[in-house]
């Protein structure tokens, strides 16, 4: 696996689906009215920024600077986790938000994953993988959250209003 080719391409893809999200959500003004839909949007962006983010600090770093990516993946990823778990407080108290409940749980746990690797990457050893690597894995598990979260949203059982997009 060449981590920094991989690295490269998934950072820009991540960056393409925040834009991609962006003019979505541009053209559904009235999300921005509503603070729980504020909040859903706000949670979907960051499900692919910081990920993206955690991609360019993993070029920059690479295997030669180890010290760099794991440091950022660490700080970010609890930034996520975090972030998420507010979002999950605040949506418990929705009924119509809690279809989100599984996917955003789950990216609680990814964000914390990678904070462990990045803390214990001798960890990644377990599995026979790079710690990069494993991370690597990680960080796809988290878009493809993100993915799942968009799709619960779009159709309308994510939505606290329960309409569809």
């Amino acid at each position: 696996m060449d981590v920094s080719t991989f690295y490269a391409l998934f950072s820009a893809t991540c960056f393409t689906l925040v834009g991609l999200w962006w003019n979505v959500v541009q053209s559904h003004p009235d999300w921005m009215r509503t603070p729980a839909l504020r909040r859903i949007v706000g949670g979907i962006y960051l499900s692919f920024l910081l990920p993206a983010l955690m991609g360019l600090f993993a070029q920059v770093g690479g295997v030669e600077t180890p010290g760099i990516w794991r440091a950022s993946f660490v700080v970010i990823s609890v930034v996520g986790a975090l972030s998420t778990l507010r979002l999950l407080g605040q949506g418990s108290r929705d009924a119509a938000a809690s279809t989100l409940i599984l996917p955003q749980l789950g990216a609680a746990v990814v964000y914390l994953l990678i904070a462990v690797v990045g803390l214990a990457p001798e960890l990644s050893g377990a599995v026979g993988l790079r710690p990069i690597q494993a991370e690597a894995i990680l960080l796809s598990l988290l878009v493809l959250l993100g993915h799942g979260l968009v799709w619960r949203f779009m159709v309308g059982s994510g939505r606290p209003d329960g309409a569809a997009a």
